[in-house]
């Protein structure tokens, strides 16, 4: 089969640069098929993706039916390359299909962390090819060269052949093997369609050269592949939230500053720097600080300024965070608001619930509790079952900042068994408990892991 069939588009989970690139190339391959690193039980969820309901950041939320405790996220935002992929798919009506391992196999066979991007290489490619550069900050390497440009089709040639040098030699580790091999088999299955001229695959820019078919046969994958546990497994979309984007909350694939990085995606170019000035001002306007025009004019010029003295291609985020410092100030407020960003994504009404969700109004039934938008105060005897019930569930609400009831202290009985509860219900709730999702899909589960 002719090797010019089939294009792979290596890029950086959640990076904006990539992400522009990927809907250049697509534009200019003009694919008969996308296919996408994304578990494969979750291609029909993909179909949300371009719909007016489905605003990112979202995430694909999948759980074992016989035990939703069991749960894995994977995480996606307007600057995801397989969002843009998904999405340029879904306007020129090519078909989409996710061509990693499914949860079914990974969930039943242990792994707590099976999103997307969640296993990557013993070492650390970047670095590896940073310090190649002689750059010491890979981050901010990778970001100069990729994610603050946006170059399309020969990016992705350079991106292949560098990190193919960088793998060779190394060990592959079993999962990341299997995950492979089932990648590797969605490709042939696609090359071997009759109308698929031409085949594009959208991956981690680690599974570039493994992602070749010839480099290996279908009978070896078969073997990698059989035997595999399975799990029934149920998958939706829930809203995600820039801050649970960010790497410290644990996903293997996150971001650490997902604000800028939307900002970059939607305001490429030269003038992007600016105009984040110009956001910057209006928040710290907002909290009461005085930001003037003359503030955005002097921290773009000092921003360019710094990127010169520093042989910088552009501003990144350090020349942008120094210069709002030094002319701005409320650099906290900028951080908060920009850097990090508020971002709350939304799912259509008719989508699945969310598992969590859906346990609370479980446990309420079960504790006779019901959502009221009037506050009222409820008197607790917690040596009576349902006493018990409704304050467990009401103490694990407020550990995980959902305040449905806020007990009130020196009220009632003085013994310890009696708890006074002012319940009152707020559609913002709803918002909180979507937000803390990742956490666990059970009311107990996510209390407990907060």
């Amino acid at each position: 089969m002719p090797r010019s069939r089939l294009h792979v588009l290596g890029i950086r989970h959640h990076g904006p640069g990539s992400a522009r690139s990927v809907r250049r190339a697509l534009d200019a391959l003009a694919p008969d098929v996308v296919l996408v690193e994304a578990p494969a039980d979750t291609e029909a969820a993909l179909a949300w993706v371009g719909t007016a309901g489905l605003v990112p950041p979202v995430a694909l939320l999948g759980y074992a039916v016989a035990n939703p405790e069991r749960a894995v996220f994977a995480p996606l935002a307007s600057f995801s390359p397989e969002w843009q992929a998904v999405v340029w798919a879904g306007e020129h009506g090519v078909a989409v299909h996710a061509i990693d391992l499914p949860w079914s196999t990974s969930l039943a066979d242990g792994a707590t962390d099976a999103g997307s991007g969640a296993d990557g290489p013993g070492l650390d490619p970047l670095g590896a090819l940073a310090l190649a550069a002689g750059e010491p900050d890979p981050e901010r390497w990778w970001d100069d060269l990729v994610e603050h440009r946006g170059d399309g089709p020969p990016l992705f040639d350079a991106v292949a052949k560098a990190m193919t040098a960088v793998r060779a030699g190394t060990a592959t580790a079993d999962r990341e093997a299997r995950r492979e091999a089932h990648m590797r088999r969605a490709v042939r299955a696609a090359l071997a369609t009759p109308d698929a001229a031409t085949v594009a695959v959208v991956c981690g820019a680690w599974h570039v050269a493994a992602l070749d078919p010839s480099t290996t046969t279908a009978a070896a994958d078969a073997a990698i592949l059989r035997g595999l546990p399975k799990t029934k497994v149920a998958v939706t979309w829930v809203p995600w939230t820039n801050r649970r984007l960010q790497r410290r909350t644990g996903y293997g694939a996150g971001v650490a500053h997902p604000g800028w990085y939307a900002h970059v995606f939607r305001h490429p170019g030269p003038d992007g720097v600016s105009r984040f000035f110009v956001d910057a001002a209006q928040a710290l306007r907002r909290e009461g600080l005085a930001a003037s025009p003359d503030h955005v004019i002097g921290a773009s010029r000092l921003a360019t300024s710094l990127a010169t003295l520093r042989d910088r291609p552009r501003p990144g985020l350090a020349e942008v965070l120094d210069a709002a410092g030094a002319v701005l100030g409320g650099l906290p407020v900028v951080v908060d608001e920009l850097v990090v960003g508020g971002d709350i994504g939304e799912v259509p009404v008719d989508a699945p619930q969310v598992p969590l969700a859906r346990d609370l109004a479980t446990a309420a039934r079960s504790a006779r509790l019901r959502p009221e938008a009037t506050a009222r105060t409820v008197e607790l005897d917690v040596r009576t079952p349902n006493g018990r019930r409704r304050s467990h569930l009401l103490h694990r609400l407020r550990a995980l900042d959902v305040p449905w009831g806020t007990l009130e202290e020196g009220r009632g009985s003085s013994g310890t068994f009696r708890e006074t509860w002012r319940l009152h219900w707020e559609p913002e709730w709803s918002v909180r408990l979507v937000e803390v999702a990742g956490h666990g899909t059970t009311v107990v589960a996510a209390a407990t892991s907060r």
